[in-house]
């Protein structure tokens, strides 16, 4: 999926829109981890954890 080097001598086809989208769910969950309670899984209960993931993306969406 991730495209090759411009330099290669034989390139290897990508999905650009594939990539596309896997950049934004990659920056995406880059900007969840800057919640530090979801990396480190304070919470024990899956709903509970589940909850503030909730949250967390409704506060990223909302800036």
């Amino acid at each position: 999926m991730i495209p090759s080097n411009r330099t290669r001598k034989i390139i290897i086809p990508h999905d650009a829109d594939a990539y596309k989208q896997r950049n934004r769910i990659e920056r995406c969950f880059c900007q969840l981890k800057h919640f530090r309670r979801l990396p480190t899984r304070y919470d024990r209960r899956t709903d509970n954890f589940t909850g503030f993931i909730h949250l967390a993306a409704a506060m990223i969406w909302m800036q």
